[in-house]
């Protein structure tokens, strides 16, 4: 059986696309104890989640992925209030970033652990704009405070690479590297 272990309701709708069996448990590691440079750092993670849940499902494939938006060198987590959020935003607007996804496969036959980056090319973005997009709730949920997938909000010019990695989950990678049955 695969598990994912992630309660991302956008990570279990992109493993949907090629996995359409599989079970959610959530890993629950403390991310915040993870040191590693900002390049490592998803990966740590995922590896950490999936050897977390791996544990209890031996006999299974457990996938688990992280990721985390940089820009300046500085990791943008998920907001932690609208004020963080909007400062977010503003770094962004008009700017480009990078967007790093890291996942870990492990099952009984084998493991792998690797990491996708995007480039991610943003729009300029007045301040009614941001207040505008937070007043939404969407933001304060996801790394950089902004979901790609929001397409009533249209903050992305264009990217380099992988769609489904800035939304957290790099499925065209995992795919060539999932053995299923």
């Amino acid at each position: 059986m695969l598990i994912l272990a992630s309660g991302s309701p956008r990570r279990r709708e992109l493993l949907k696309k090629i996995a359409p069996d599989f079970k959610v448990v959530p890993s629950d590691i403390d991310e915040k104890a993870i040191k590693a440079s900002y390049r490592d750092l998803p990966q740590k993670i995922a590896q950490m989640k999936a050897y977390a849940v791996f544990q209890n499902y031996p006999n299974d494939t457990v996938l688990a992925s992280d990721t985390i938006v940089v820009i300046d060198n500085e990791v943008l987590g998920k907001p932690e209030n609208h004020a963080d959020a909007k400062r977010m935003l503003k770094k962004l607007s008009g700017r480009s970033h990078i967007v790093i996804t890291g996942y870990t496969i492990i099952s009984p036959k084998y493991e792998i652990s690797r990491s996708v980056t995007t480039t991610v090319y943003f729009r300029e973005l007045s301040d009614d704009f941001i207040d505008r997009y937070i007043k939404t709730g969407s933001p304060m949920d996801k790394a950089g405070a902004y979901g790609i997938q929001d397409k009533e909000f249209e903050l992305v010019d264009h990217i380099e690479g992988s769609f489904d990695n800035v939304m957290g989950f790099p499925s065209e990678d995992i795919k060539k590297h999932l053995k299923l049955k």
